[in-house]
């Protein structure tokens, strides 16, 4: 972002008083099968607000973490008797979806109450203020009074709006409902004492009549569904309090929702409400969102409220690893490695193969500390605490390939491995010209408190469950190779899931095999990862009629901005089309 936009955003901020915002580092759902069963984002929150901040469109002191709400206040809401089914892991999957062994009641219990808490405070916030407030996760509108269900457990609007009565607040209340989905829980509680208006794409049956409720045909797209919402805004009546469901669910590539709205055609409709509204305290919500860009327009919601910045988000944008170069450039060598400037004894009996007592350094740099503190700084060592890990150690020793880190912690009274990683320093076999790169000879992520079953099998090359955190892993090692002065990061997938999974960053050295990569993914697109992965594993893969054994070639991500590659990008580019477009691959069944 440029200076001028810089100012840009000062000034306005200054001018409007921009937007308070609710985020706590917790409002991850430590749930490590939700993504993958469900498309929702447990970062979602993280990675927009990461992305407001690096915008300068947010200070850290507009952003406030919220207070775990209350169980009186969550009460005056909901029956205590429903409240006490909700610290049954069975319960609380159902509401999202997964399995009970996934659950670990007390986190996910933390995390609800921590977004209640937000919409709590930015309620308070909201009418003190005369401002519009952000809360980063909320928007729970399928909770009833004595029901849960669609990722909602509580319903966070009802409960900060008695919480808001309790303090002395008597104004009228309109709820604009712009989730993709039904109002149904909002209107089982509130239904008789404020206005809901809701724009969706499904009909779950009848809401009481009260309920202004519009039902828009699948695929409705910008124009219709804005023309939909002008009418809304139309018939909405003055109010002193206004909650703002802006769910991200219209949107087009969302996984659960049917309306195929644009991110301009979002942004557009948040813009609307919020002329509608004018100076109206107001609460805007998430709601549903679902798949790995759902981060977007919620972000895009934020910007717009605080500097009312009406641009659609530009492609190719990634918080989590802008995320973590920030926060890498704050740790130094001394945090990581503890230099000693010195040569010991001790040193020079260790090059000549005698037994040292210092602690050895993963590849020649990082201390079991420095590791240790990386993990702690990029927000590491709490999600692998919240999913039942204790007592967390970390160990570096050589084995006869390579260097080796392990991550182990207790859990169920055991100690369990966690993670392991074989790293070393060695030329690619494809391109040895590049010189050394950061090679990853193994790599597993497990949560072994977890279980293989029908709804979370197997993968070929698994003995546990993953855990959940391959995204931040693989930013560790690109920062580490950035750290060692290595052009790269590179690996040999084993399995088509490996190779699949690390996609986005990764692609393989040579182009011809890039190019069958490629069409092998094209042409299993109507098959689960599960069926593709097991038919690549036991042999049952054909290309061009004849059976295709799984190339475990090197893949290469490269962390300088110009590659050092012996062919030029066009010839690559050439190379694997004309590769994708020969090969033709088909499944036998078994």
């Amino acid at each position: 972002m440029g200076l001028i936009q810089r100012l840009q955003n000062r000034l306005i901020r200054r001018l409007r008083g921009g937007v308070r915002i609710w985020h706590h580092p917790d409002y991850r759902l430590p749930i490590t099968s939700l993504m993958a069963r469900t498309n929702i984002q447990p970062r979602r929150a993280d990675l927009a607000l990461w992305h407001m901040l690096d915008e300068k469109a947010v200070q850290p002191r507009d952003v406030y973490l919220p207070a775990l709400a209350a169980w009186e206040d969550l009460a005056r809401v909901h029956p205590v008797a429903f409240l006490e089914t909700l610290h049954d892991a069975q319960v609380l999957a159902r509401i999202f979806a997964v399995e009970a062994w996934d659950i670990p009641v007390e986190q996910v219990l933390r995390t609800i109450r921590l977004a209640v808490g937000g919409t709590i405070a930015a309620t308070r916030m909201a009418l003190r203020a005369e401002a519009p407030t952000l809360n980063l996760l909320g928007g729970f509108h399928h909770a009833g009074e004595s029901s849960a269900g669609g990722f909602c457990a509580v319903n966070d609007i009802a409960v900060a709006l008695r919480a808001a009565q309790s303090a002395g607040f008597n104004g009228t209340v309109a709820i604009f409902d712009l989730d993709a989905h039904p109002p149904d829980g909002i209107a089982d509680i509130l239904a008789d004492e404020v206005w809901i208006g809701s724009l969706s794409g499904a009909d779950w049956g009848d809401l009481p009549e009260s309920v202004d409720e519009t039902v828009l045909p699948a695929g409705a797209g910008d124009d219709v569904y804005l023309e939909a919402l002008d009418a809304l805004l139309a018939r909405a009546p003055d109010a002193d309090l206004v909650f703002i469901i802006a769910g991200g669910d219209p949107l087009e590539h969302d996984k659960l929702g049917p309306l195929k709205i644009t991110e301009a055609g979002l942004l557009e409709r948040d813009a609307r409400v919020l002329r509608h509204i004018q100076r109206t305290p107001s609460v805007w919500l998430p709601g549903g969102g679902y798949g790995s860009g759902s981060w977007r327009p919620l972000a895009a919601t934020g910007l717009l409220l605080a500097v009312r910045r009406r641009a659609p988000i530009p492609p190719g944008i990634d918080p989590l690893q802008d995320r973590f170069e920030t926060l890498s450039a704050t740790l130094g060598r001394h945090d990581l490695s503890n230099p000693d400037d010195w040569i010991t004894e001790e040193d020079l009996g260790a090059l000549m193969g005698a037994p040292t007592n210092r602690d050895p350094r993963l590849m020649g740099y990082y201390t079991r500390q420095g590791i240790e503190l990386a993990f702690y700084r990029f927000d590491l060592l709490s999600q692998i605490q919240r999913l039942g890990y204790t007592d967390i150690d970390i160990d570096i020793d050589r084995p006869p390939l390579g260097e080796r880190l392990r991550v182990t912690g207790k859990g169920h009274g055991q100690r369990h491995l966690i993670m392991e990683t074989i790293l070393e320093k060695r030329a690619l076999e494809t391109d040895p010209d590049v010189g050394q790169v950061l090679f990853i000879h193994w790599l597993t992520l497990r949560h072994p408190l977890a279980i293989f079953n029908a709804a979370r099998p197997k993968l070929p090359g698994q003995d546990a469950p993953g855990l959940g955190m391959a995204r931040e892993a693989g930013e560790m090692m690109r920062r580490m190779a950035e750290r060692l002065n290595l052009p790269a990061v590179a690996l040999r997938p084993a399995h088509y899931h490996v190779a699949y999974a690390s996609r986005y960053r990764f692609e393989f050295a040579n182009p011809e095999r890039q190019g069958r990569f490629e069409a092998m993914r094209r042409d299993f697109k109507g098959s689960s990862l599960m069926d593709a992965t097991t038919a690549v594993d036991e042999g049952r893969i054909h290309l061009n009629g004849e059976p295709y054994a799984w190339e475990a070639d090197e893949m290469v991500q490269w962390v300088v901005e110009e590659p050092p590659v012996s062919n030029d990008r066009a010839e690559r580019a050439e190379r694997i089309a004309a590769e994708r477009d020969r090969s033709r691959f088909t499944i036998r069944p078994r």
